[in-house]
């Protein structure tokens, strides 16, 4: 074994240049396909981060307006949810729906302590809603289900409207009142969240903002958690049976998917992540291709190595060497010079996504009241190491394997000809 390095020694020696010219190529590949596989990972560290601020696995139901005729009804109906649909989303569908909550809007709502105001909306919603969005209870509590029940008169605001209505006072704003369309509130809570409202709602108990604004059964639109619904095919048809349900007291056609619009950040999530399955896939295909010209190159030269030995290697097989011994000094030079450099890029390719990460590793979108992830900790572990280095290894066997093929058939009698 030790003679088999010697001699790859001396091969590379006696060809510095062309040795390190081609070994720059396979460097340059395996550094593109790392430095590639971090920036995709981290577009997927932003979406699975993006991900876990939400409940994925919920559903909301919008009303909409039925686009065919119906039951002796004209298309074109505004179709307006109520309490009777929420009351059959919990009942019907046990086995899917763990929890049901509605939402409900007040809009241009003057909301003042003391001297100071805010002009924003009243959102009525159940304590489900924090679950399901983006949100973080900064101070106090959310609405719970005793406010829901005994329709008490508490809101949760945001901390943007603290600033506003407490800054100069410097006060804790939870327990103190409010006043709303001269209803007094007191305050439970105080939010933040990621999403993009400009007017940064407040929130109170929806069977308050039922009942003081006079809306009857009126709903905005549901919002359900859900469970044993793990694939696209289950989720859409629990949607499918949904609508049926909702149809029938609607009276429109279940199959009038304009009537009703159904949210599902499960079926969402799943797509998306489909879509980062294909990201992934065609980074490695993109990253190949490009170490691809590298290996090409490492073939050329071992086939140019083979033609210069010709003459030794016939020498050698008429002294008895066997084509195995032949086969493995060609494939071990191949593979050494293709792991050699390819850990040289592959240490340089790591180097650029530690440089990635502590330079753009927490990229979001966004001012103070909302920011998005984008790009998150672009960085590789060692299972992408490992699969590189195994990468590595059998573009190396594979470009050596036809040049030493073609050197196992050399007939010594032609070889000691050859020039």
């Amino acid at each position: 074994m030790i003679d088999i390095w010697q001699e790859i020694y001396s091969t590379i020696s006696r060809n510095k240049l062309r040795t390190f010219l081609t070994g720059f190529a396979v460097a340059w590949g395996i550094f593109m396909l790392i430095v590639l596989l971090g920036a995709g990972n981290g577009i997927i560290n932003a979406f699975s981060a993006e991900s876990s601020k939400r409940d994925i696995n919920s559903i909301k139901i919008y009303p909409g307006v039925t686009t065919v005729a119906y039951d002796g009804l004209k298309e074109g109906r505004e179709i307006r949810l109520n309490n009777k649909d929420m009351d059959l989303t919990r009942k019907q569908f046990t086995a899917n729906v763990t929890n049901v909550s509605a939402t409900l809007w007040q809009n241009n709502v003057n909301i003042s302590y003391g001297s100071e105001y805010v002009n924003t909306s009243l959102t009525g919603v159940y304590p489900l809603h924090v679950d399901v969005e983006a949100m973080q209870i900064n101070k106090g509590r959310f609405i719970n289900e005793i406010d829901i029940r005994e329709r008490r008169k508490t809101i949760v605001i945001h901390k943007k409207t603290v600033e506003v209505l407490f800054g100069k006072l410097r006060i804790d704003p939870v327990g103190q009142y409010l006043k709303a369309d001269n209803v007094m509130y007191r305050i439970v809570g105080v939010y933040s969240n990621d999403n993009n409202m400009s007017d940064n709602p407040v929130f109170i108990p929806f069977t308050t903002l039922q009942h003081l604004y006079n809306r009857g059964d009126r709903v905005h639109n549901l919002v359900m958690k859900t469970k044993n619904l793990p694939t696209e095919a289950a989720n859409e048809s629990f949607e499918n049976s949904y609508r049926r349900v909702i149809a029938s007291n609607h009276r429109f056609a279940p199959t009038d998917k304009s009537a009703i619009y159904v949210w599902n950040r499960f079926t969402r999530f799943l797509q998306q992540e489909k879509g980062m399955a294909l990201l992934r896939t065609a980074i490695w295909v993109i990253g190949i291709f490009t170490l691809l010209s590298g290996i090409v190159g490492v073939s050329n030269i071992m086939l140019i190595t083979v033609k210069e030995r010709t003459k030794e290697i016939g020498i050698r097989k008429a002294l008895g060497a066997k084509p195995a011994s032949i086969l493995r000094l060609i494939i071990v030079e191949s593979v050494f010079i293709t792991t050699l450099f390819g850990y040289f890029g592959m240490m340089c390719g790591i180097l650029a996504t530690e440089w990635m990460d502590a330079a753009f590793g927490n990229q979001t979108i966004g001012g103070d009241e909302w920011q998005n992830t984008i790009f998150l900790n672009p960085t590789v572990d060692l299972g992408v190491a490992i699969q590189a280095t195994l990468t590595l290894i059998i573009a190396g066997t594979l470009a050596g394997l036809f040049p030493a093929r073609k050197a196992v058939k050399i007939r010594p009698i032609e070889a000691l000809r050859a020039e």
